[in-house]
């Protein structure tokens, strides 16, 4: 994905700086190949417009036009508008959380079946550790697959960081349920001094087939400060039909996305 985009902006840029003179009507012409080049890495429509829209508007400044060099001048433009593409408002790491000052902070992870939301808050506990100090413990809230439990608690064990699980659900409904092991989780962080709480929530293979009813119960009866959706970035754009789903039924505050050294 990332190739394409830095292929195809590549060469709108090349087009660009072989004019002898930069004119609105060879800008038009390069900023197309741009947009073709965010459309074919699968940039969502709205946003690549969007974005073009912003770029169109600074780059057919005057100003751009009269200054000395052109097209280093519509260049920065487009590179400073692909940083904001990435990575939005956020200028520090920590905006992205918003950590409690008086009892142990609650992350919970939800997410499609696959996407890597284990693997995901082994990395979440192992950062939040080792670049803001915390002491997290991760929760193993996922009860209808058993080996969920087992590669959180082999996370636990490789990354040195604390596992909370009451077993795997039994059938008939007997054995602990996904709401009273968080519940419980956030009784033992506080009295195990732990600062941060990640619970590793279920999965379903499919958005129609997800546990919406009982992570709604979690995020009432728990009330985590951070949701976030964990999202397999090799999804494609019906990443943002999954997102808006669990949005619409948890009210996120962020998208991990995950695999984006994939294709």
């Amino acid at each position: 994905m990332f190739e394409g985009i830095m292929r195809g902006i590549g060469d709108a840029i090349k087009n660009m700086r072989g004019k002898g003179r930069i004119t609105e009507a060879n800008i038009q012409d390069g900023l197309k190949q741009v947009r073709t080049a965010l459309l074919e890495a699968d940039v969502n429509f709205n946003v690549a417009n969007e974005f073009m829209e912003r770029v169109k508007t600074q780059v057919l400044g005057q100003q751009v036009l009269r200054s000395l060099d052109p097209s280093e001048q519509i260049i920065n433009i487009i590179y400073q508008e692909l940083v904001h593409l990435m990575k939005g408002d956020a200028e520090k790491p920590e905006a992205g959380f918003h950590f409690a000052k008086d009892r142990p902070t609650i992350l919970m992870l939800c997410g499609l079946q696959g996407s890597g939301k284990t693997t995901t808050c082994g990395k979440l506990a192992m950062m939040l550790r080792d670049r803001f100090g915390k002491r997290p413990l991760m929760v193993a809230a996922d009860l209808q697959r058993p080996a969920a439990i087992e590669q959180l608690k082999t996370l636990g064990e490789q990354l040195g960081v604390a596992v909370y699980t009451e077993g795997a659900a039994e059938p008939g409904g007997k054995g602990p349920n996904p709401v009273s092991v968080c519940q419980n989780a956030v009784a033992h962080a506080r009295n195990t001094s732990h600062d941060v709480i990640i619970l590793d929530t279920a999965g379903r293979l499919h958005i129609a087939e997800m546990p919406m009813d009982e992570l709604k119960q979690i995020d009432r009866l728990v009330r985590p400060d951070d949701v976030f959706f964990v999202c397999d970035a090799m999804t494609g754009q019906d990443a943002v039909n999954s997102a808006k789903a669990f949005n619409d039924a948890l009210d996120l505050n962020g998208v991990i996305l995950t695999k984006l050294d994939g294709d």
